[in-house]
């Protein structure tokens, strides 16, 4: 996919310093958008990678791509970062890469943020982004979702509510190391990039006045049955590879058909850093596989 740029110890001692910066309880958000915005260009994507702006759901989105596509499906990716940071310019060398795996566009939503929108605004956005996607043309079944952290947690609660409320699932999620239970509160105080204390000050900002035990907000504590096949990647060092081992576990007991990759010496969402580092490449081509697999027309899929 690309090669090896960064020797990982390298890696891990530049970028430390790096998240430690940018994902500080003790800057206002907007200063840590910003940061996150402007470090974004250092991370690179593939070559070939085209960008167009475009409106989702009544929301700003950009649709990438990479090379020749097919639109009879796509990909809604919703980035991580809290709820409370990152954009469609943060992951958009992501996107670029999930776009050439996949053969298709990849839309990434810039859903609202908290604390200026706390819950339930995210959800709402991603409902409205993949109805219209449906109104373009997309039937659901061709349509894959994917996110990463707080994006893999609002993922999962997307295909819950698509469930229970429209009657259809995506045709598959495809999970990087996702939040879905916020209440949760992490065992030790720090990985390579997450904190406890800005964990615990995202998930304050998003649940503003709601309900924690609200499935919408915490969709780990949901009726699980009924979802579309799920990938979940998750590193085993890093502070929610509990979690996502405990909802893998969930999802199975479901009957939802599950593909749990674990990392060892990668960090939260490394996939961000594919560009530079060579497992992360490898990573971020796994997720890519199982999302193409899941979006090729139902009589050429292979069984088992």
């Amino acid at each position: 996919m690309v090669q090896l740029t960064l020797p990982l110890p390298l890696a891990r001692t530049v970028l430390g310093p790096v998240f430690r910066v940018m994902l500080n309880s003790r800057l206002p958000f907007p200063v840590q958008r910003a940061l996150m915005n402007a470090g974004a260009v250092a991370q690179g994507g593939p070559r070939g990678l085209h960008l167009q702006r475009v409106r989702l759901g009544g929301r700003p989105a950009e649709r990438v791509t990479v090379g020749p596509v097919s639109d009879s499906a796509t990909v809604l990716y919703l980035h991580g970062g809290g709820y409370t940071v990152g954009s469609p310019a943060t992951h958009r060398g992501l996107a670029g890469y999930l776009s050439r795996e996949t053969g298709c566009p990849v839309q990434v939503l810039d859903y609202r943020l908290a604390p200026e929108h706390p819950f339930p605004a995210a959800l709402e956005d991603a409902e409205a982004a993949f109805l219209e996607l449906v109104a373009f043309g997309y039937r659901p079944e061709r349509i894959a979702v994917a996110g990463d952290s707080a994006g893999g947690g609002l993922s999962v609660a997307l295909a819950e509510k698509l469930r229970d409320v429209h009657g259809f699932v995506p045709a598959a999620l495809g999970l990087i190391a996702p939040w879905t239970d916020p209440n949760e509160i992490p065992e030790r105080d720090s990985d390579l990039v997450l904190t406890r204390p800005w964990s615990r000050a995202c998930a304050a900002a998003y649940l503003g006045d709601g309900d924690s035990y609200d499935t919408g907000y915490a969709p780990g504590l949901a009726d699980l049955r009924g979802l579309p096949p799920t990938y979940v990647q998750a590193d085993v060092d890093e502070l929610l590879h509990g979690q996502c081992t405990r909802f893998v576990a969930k999802l199975r007991a479901a009957g939802v058909p599950v593909q749990f990759s674990e990392t060892e010496g990668l960090w939260h969402v490394a996939q961000l850093q594919a560009a530079l580092i060579g497992p992360a490449a490898e990573v971020t081509k796994e997720l890519g596989g199982f999302l193409r697999q899941a979006l090729r027309p139902a009589q050429t899929r292979s069984i088992g």
